[in-house]
């Protein structure tokens, strides 16, 4: 990455640029009353019961869907790639995760459950989740429908047919594994609920560093052909990009 600037930037007085500021402040007012409208509608959608009985492989043997919840009512799940064989997880849903994980301390103090679930074997997700230092719940979806019927999983059938079923439309999608977060809820009677998903650019909301980086002069400085190829994972940066993975 360059040092300087990509634009040429206009230099002006400080009365200049205040009145300039003040005049983007009212913008960035709108976007934020335009986001809280949004955030109310995502509340406002309605709810699908779960009507089948999850499992998976945790640390601590077979647990439900349920035993997620760890006594809160609510869940946010991150649909983690990492498939069976890969040796390593998608290095842009570790930057997801390098986001999330400061954050389950917070998300607890207000009844949300937090875990990432992955298609790989749990053998396989434990020394990735060691040598990244991560502390959350992460369990694996190996042998089981919760993937596919989430919509993160997909057949080499489906890739080659350009038929995939991702965030919401039939599309092309290069690899059998996609990223997302969904959310669920849990009544007084232990019944569970499907509120929420979003995938694809949706996670955008979820990592700090780019909202930094939105505030920068050279932004976020990306190949808009291959977003977030210069991402690494937080213990790769300054490695040769062959030497990182590429899911």
């Amino acid at each position: 990455m360059k040092n300087q600037t990509t634009t040429n930037p206009v230099i002006v007085s400080p009365e200049k640029w205040l009145a300039a500021r003040r005049e983007l402040l009212r913008e960035e007012k709108a976007y934020t009353k335009q986001r809280e409208r949004l955030t109310a509608l995502r509340r406002e959608l309605p709810w699908v019961k779960v009507t089948q009985d999850y499992t998976f492989d945790s640390p601590a043997g077979r647990v439900s869907l349920a035993d997620l919840f760890d006594g809160r009512s609510q869940l946010a799940v991150y649909h983690f790639m990492f498939g069976p064989g890969w040796g390593e997880g998608c290095k842009s849903c570790s930057y997801v995760a390098d986001h999330l994980a400061p954050a389950v301390v917070h998300l607890q103090a207000r009844d949300v459950s937090f875990a990432a679930i992955s298609l790989a074997p749990l053998a396989e997700l434990l020394p990735f989740k060691q040598r990244m230092g991560w502390g959350f719940n992460w369990v694996s979806a190996h042998g089981t429908d919760f993937n596919r019927d989430y919509h993160v999983s997909f057949t080499a059938e489906e890739i080659a047919r350009g038929q995939v079923e991702y965030n919401y439309t039939l599309m092309d999608f290069p690899l059998e594994e996609a990223p997302g977060l969904s959310v669920f809820a849990q009544d007084a009677n232990g019944d569970i609920y499907h509120t929420y998903s979003t995938y694809g650019r949706g996670l955008e909301q979820f990592m700090g560093a780019y909202t930094v980086l939105d505030l920068v002069p050279k932004g976020r400085a990306e190949d808009p052909e291959a977003t977030m190829s210069w991402v690494r994972y937080h213990d790769s940066y300054g490695q040769p990009a062959d030497a990182v993975a590429t899911h």
